[in-house]
């Protein structure tokens, strides 16, 4: 496949996710984030291909279902794009981090310094958990918004750990302690970070 075929592809996943984002967030703190991140890419960034990397545990999207619609499409665009992306696994701490993490989880990210779209403020991606898998304790200097597209519980700051439920969204500001965990099921969600 071409380059100019990736990049319509990556294109065409930006576009679903930011639909969905402004379909389903609710609270003020993530609806003023996703703007900023998304007002932030224009179309004319760069696109540099990577080879693609898969795991294992990426298998597991063909599990991930939605309901059509908002959701439907960004899991369609993705589904589309995914071979051409460069998963890659955690690296640094693994506070708390469950049994099987290592091969259990994988991250890959469409928009950023490092990503298929190359852009210095806006990180977009996703993480995949396998069934009963914790992710471990971690933080990060850009706040962050998450659309969360299966079942999985959550936790963030002092909180007990919570269920955004299909099409549920939440905010994370910057350096707050946070982590997601799968149930018997898949977690797949979308991150969005604003630099």
């Amino acid at each position: 496949m071409n380059q100019d075929d990736i990049a319509t592809k990556a294109r065409a996943f930006v576009q679903a996710t930011a639909a969905a984002y402004g379909g389903h967030v609710q609270d003020t703190a993530s609806r003023q984030s996703i703007t900023r991140v998304f007002d932030a890419l224009d179309g004319s960034e760069t696109i540099q291909p990577q080879p693609p990397v898969r795991y294992d545990v990426c298998k597991w999207v063909n599990d991930v279902t939605v309901p059509e619609g908002l959701l439907g499409d960004v899991l369609d665009s993705f589904r589309a794009l995914e071979p051409h992306l460069l998963w890659s696994r955690r690296t640094g701490s693994r506070a708390n981090a469950g049994p099987g993490f290592e091969d259990g989880h994988a991250n890959a990210m469409v928009v950023g310094k490092n990503a298929l779209i190359r852009h210095d403020r806006v990180s977009l991606g996703v993480s995949l958990l396998a069934p009963n898998i914790r992710y471990p304790d971690h933080n990060h200097p850009p706040e962050e918004t998450y659309l969360v597209l299966t079942e999985g519980d959550f936790f963030h700051g002092d909180s007990d750990w919570f269920t955004p439920g299909v099409g549920g969204s939440f905010h994370n500001t910057p350096m707050i302690q946070h982590a997601m965990r799968s149930g018997d099921t898949p977690l797949f969600a979308i991150w969005a970070l604003w630099y």
